[in-house]
């Protein structure tokens, strides 16, 4: 055996481990918030999670704990920016402090064209998108710095944030993506002397329940999103947990204020 070897895999292992860590991954229960928490659990951080279902709350908690990790639960609707707000209060007092925050909400609430989408509407896949990711890394990250430690933010953009996709409307989707991204790059310039990296992941079409429920409803959407994917099928959801823990470990120390798109390759036509 070489030991030589041995020992560089083991020290190539522990840059990707997160043991003594507490994630927060908001909408955790299900979808791609539950992948990257159930990763990043299994790379040992221990998590807060947060949903507005309970049941499913629980179901993610015990395959974590089933694990050997810590798993808290708060039922909370993070597309209520009051609520939002009141919920990452609530963890931070409860279960902090937090070293790794995950701000995953979002969705495209409707599909309404431009000119008949109202401002309600909008505001409302705004807050959902934007304001939900503005409050998480505000409150979140404001613990980070005072605590001194630093801290890894990874806002859940999407690859709508590059693109606009074909045969679909509520564009307050892809313009609050958007926001996203720009918001990450200017959390990470302000908060980079704070030891605080701040990145995004722009995902692609993962068959998500909300993305089956679009099948169901309207199939030729993601037939059309599948056809545009180079590699030829959509993403699973525990596709993408691990550059969500490689984006909260040490292996990932030096980036900071970048996208990574993760989408099969659809961004590239």
């Amino acid at each position: 055996m070489d030991i030589a070897a041995v020992v560089r895999f083991s020290m190539m292992n522990d840059m990707f481990r997160l043991d003594g860590k507490t994630a927060l991954v908001t909408g955790s229960s299900r979808g791609l918030g539950r992948a990257m928490a159930l990763a990043l659990a299994k790379a040992g951080a221990d998590l807060i999670l947060t949903g507005r279902n309970q049941d499913t709350l629980d179901r993610t908690a015990e395959d974590i704990r089933a694990g050997g990790r810590k798993a808290s639960t708060l039922v909370v609707d993070m597309g209520d920016a009051a609520r939002c707000r009141d919920g990452f209060e609530r963890c931070l007092s409860d279960q902090g402090p937090v070293d790794i925050l995950v701000n995953n909400i979002g969705g495209r609430l409707s599909a309404e064209p431009i000119q008949e989408q109202s401002l309600e509407s909008w505001q409302k896949t705004f807050d959902h998108n934007m304001t939900s990711c503005f409050l998480g890394t505000s409150i979140i990250g404001k613990s980070m710095i005072e605590r001194g430690q630093g801290g890894r933010i990874i806002n859940i953009s999407s690859m709508s944030a590059l693109v606009c996709n074909r045969g679909i409307g509520n564009r307050a989707y892809e313009t609050s993506k958007a926001a996203v991204v720009q918001f990450t790059r200017a959390a990470a310039a302000d908060w980079a002397a704070h030891g605080i990296t701040v990145n995004a992941i722009c995902p692609g079409l993962f068959m998500t329940d909300a993305n089956k429920a679009w099948n169901e409803k309207k199939p030729e959407v993601i037939e059309t999103l599948v056809a545009g994917i180079p590699m030829g099928r959509p993403g699973e959801p525990d596709e993408i947990g691990g550059l969500a823990v490689f984006l909260a470990s040490p292996a990932s120390s030096y980036i900071t204020g970048a996208s990574h798109v993760i989408d099969g390759g659809y961004t590239l036509w």
